[in-house]
């Protein structure tokens, strides 16, 4: 009997290694070379078989197994890693003349030596380096500040292109002999992490659908799928990368040979390399390089903001050195954004989840970077009166950071004295409520928070949560299906549902026991305290702590409502801000309406031990509750990043005011807390560098433990 179970552990061991040498073989195919010779399915049978082998034989799996590229725990945090050469930034160059200035400054410090360029097209992505040993990849980290980075080893094991072992490449095909030497040590590379620009579109157009904030270019998705926590997450972002310079062969800088055979090493050895890198013997061939692609770049699948110019001799690089900041021996060019000349056919305005009303440009389509632009943000009223916009003008376009269109500027020289000057609307475009913009601010709002089509996802999600009512099962899938049904047309409206358990069930998420769930969560909510309610309204500044001021101060909502702003502004805690505020959101027929289906459907309108209603002689005479002990959010400045996966960002903020705390939208020195949740951004970056603290969303939880 043992012998049949070894034999059947040899065949297993037999069978493990000609999967993994055919997956890696047609990875390598299909992510390196582009030249697939098997379908998804033929592809998914090895995979499957694989892990089926590895699930029985444990032991057996190997580091360089491809079913180590998905799945995978969540990290508890990135850990530093130092970099055993500094990762340098480069200097940049804009101008032709500029380009000549760094040749003669090469060329100066290498006097009658002949000099020769590289040429590569110079990815707009995240840098990272990669470390192997022995052959296996056993570390990946950002650049970080250039001396040390984070380590994201396990995050890009998920990323296909980079081998998870030296040299793997066709099946069948003899080593290169470079790899004996490449693979007896440390060998350490660099490169460029990028999103191919239809995975960013089709990612972008899966989180607008999810009702998640899109990423604003390519860079920023592809940096925040590789600072996931959960590497499952970077694994099904279909992430791609270029390598583009050998820093170690064996422990040491590589021997005295070009940066071209650098590339080619490290295309035999399994990397991916972009393909247009090419040789440049004099300054004008590379002036020539960079014209060319500063045309071409639209036909690209991954996006370019310049070309990389470097000294192609090794033993010259290491001559030329480097600033503190930047090596002699290479520079970027980078290329202009794209600009283009069209008409503004008209000024639209569109109405966001939060009721920010925002002017929107329509343009005559014209193609810039690589796609047809045909509307362009105006941000705000202030914005479009600085740069005097007005519907007719000529006016010059650009893609800001090649992606997001702008208005640089209109061509007044080009007008016909046709032109409309632009007003922002009085009435909101969805729903016809008043429009208004408070002192201070920028943006106009719409101040139907509750009745706006185009905030009552937003507004059904708020009074369900935490801070809210507490509806327990009302999440973003279960809302959208709501309204897109007609089930719920307001808050309100939630209050009605037991009487249409029929269509809630038929709805696709929501089986007999789940609809009977909510239902009996909503019947709860029924009950909540006056304060809750308040806060679930979603009245402008009006968070938890706000809340309970004016729930304890006025006892019910009749007498809230009926409060002027003076009498509000004398109520402790309350100033003429959240007066304004309060006051106008009660004054709007819409939101008053909602008051009165509310009342119809039974929900408490009064806070327990609040004055009595029919007493307004006393009703300011009612004592402000005691302040609760300091909470450890008292007087700490927060900000929040990134996706939270158990609050909204909202709640999440109203938390922190609620305990005495301050919601801050950008980091600053005075930050004391940075809360990053996933795909977490340049605010994280920014938070380092200043030496903020900085919490995951369940060290936040932590810290509210007790207090909420």
């Amino acid at each position: 009997m043992r012998q049949v179970s070894d034999q059947a552990r040899v065949a297993a061991e037999q069978e493990l290694a000609r999967l993994r040498e055919a997956i890696n073989a047609h990875n390598y195919r299909y992510h390196v070379l582009d030249a697939p010779v098997i379908g998804d399915a033929e592809f998914d049978e090895f995979l499957r078989r694989l892990r089926e082998l590895e699930d029985a034989y444990p032991d057996l799996v190997t580091p360089d197994s491809p079913s180590r590229r998905v799945g995978g725990k969540p990290l508890v945090a990135f850990g530093a890693v130092a970099h055993s050469v500094p990762m340098l930034s480069l200097g940049n160059a804009f101008s032709e003349e500029e380009l000549r200035a760094f040749d003669r400054r090469v060329r100066g410090l290498l006097p009658g030596e002949d000099v020769s360029y590289v040429t590569e097209l110079k990815i707009d992505g995240l840098s990272v380096a990669l470390r192997y040993e022995n052959g296996l990849f056993v570390q990946g980290s950002t650049r970080g500040d250039g001396t040390s980075g984070e380590d994201i080893t396990e995050n890009l094991r998920r990323v296909k292109s980079i081998p998870l072992r030296l040299g793997v490449g066709l099946s069948g095909s003899p080593r290169p002999a470079s790899l004996p030497a490449a693979a007896g040590g440390v060998f350490e590379a660099r490169g460029e992490i990028y999103m191919p620009i239809p995975e960013f579109e089709a990612l972008n157009r899966r989180r607008e659908a999810a009702g998640e904030p899109a990423f604003a270019n390519p860079r920023n998705a592809a940096a925040g799928s590789v600072r996931q926590l959960d590497p499952a997450v970077t694994a099904g972002r279909s992430l791609d990368s270029f390598l583009y310079v050998v820093i170690q062969v064996q422990g040491r800088p590589p021997a005295d040979t070009t940066h071209q055979d650098g590339l080619a090493l490290l295309r035999d050895l399994g990397f991916k390399v972009n393909p247009e890198a090419r040789p440049a013997g004099s300054l004008d061939e590379v002036i020539a390089f960079c014209d060319i692609w500063r045309e071409k770049r639209g036909g690209l699948r991954y996006e370019i903001d310049g070309v990389v110019v470097k000294v192609n001799s090794l033993d010259q690089q290491r001559r030329l050195g480097a600033t503190s900041s930047a090596p002699r021996w290479a520079i970027a060019f980078k290329f202009p954004a794209e600009q283009g000349v069209t008409r503004v056919r008209g000024i639209a305005v569109s109405v966001g989840r939060t009721g920010a009303v925002t002017p929107l440009a329509e343009l005559e389509p014209v193609r810039l970077a690589g796609s047809t632009v045909s509307r362009a943000s105006l941000h705000n009223a202030d914005y479009v009166r600085d740069k005097d916009i007005r519907i007719g003008d000529w006016a010059v376009v650009q893609k800001a950071g090649d992606v997001i269109p702008e208005i640089v500027r209109i061509l007044p020289e080009r007008r016909t004295g046709e032109e409309r000057e632009f007003r922002m609307p009085e009435t909101c475009p969805v729903c016809g409520s008043k429009v208004v913009r408070e002192e201070g601010e920028a943006a106009h709002r719409c101040t139907a928070s509750l009745t706006c089509p185009a905030q009552r996802a937003e507004g059904l999600l708020h009074f369900a949560s935490r801070l809210g009512l507490d509806i327990e099962g009302l999440g973003p899938a279960v809302v959208l299906q709501l309204l897109e049904s007609g089930l719920v047309t307001d808050v309100a409206d939630l209050y009605s549902l037991a009487a249409r358990k029929d269509e809630l069930i038929a709805l696709e998420r929501l089986a007999d026991k789940s609809a009977s769930n909510l239902l009996a969560a909503i019947e709860r909510s029924k009950g909540r305290p006056l304060h809750r309610l308040l806060c679930a309204l979603g009245v402008r500044y009006v968070g938890g702590r706000v809340s309970r001021v004016l729930a304890r101060h006025f006892g019910t909502l009749d007498a809230l409502m009926t409060a002027r702003e003076d009498d509000l502004v004398a109520v402790p805690e309350v100033g003429e801000k959240i007066a304004a505020s309060v006051a106008g959101f009660f004054a709007e027929p819409r939101n008053q309406e909602i008051v009165e289906k509310l009342r119809r459907a039974g929900v408490n309108l009064r806070e327990p031990g609040g004055p009595r209603v029919g007493a307004p002689s006393s009703l300011f005479d009612t004592p402000v509750p005691a302040p609760a002990p300091a909470s450890p959010l008292a007087g700490k400045i927060f900000v929040f990043t990134g996706t939270l996966l158990t609050l909204q960002r909202r709640e999440a903020e109203e938390l922190v005011e609620s305990l005495g705390g301050r919601a801050a939208s950008s980091v600053s020195a005075r930050t004391d807390y940075l809360v990053a949740g996933r795909e977490a951004g340049s605010k994280l970056d920014r938070a380092r560098e200043l030496g903020v603290k900085v919490l995951t969303e369940e060290d936040f939880r932590t810290l509210l433990e007790g207090w909420t």
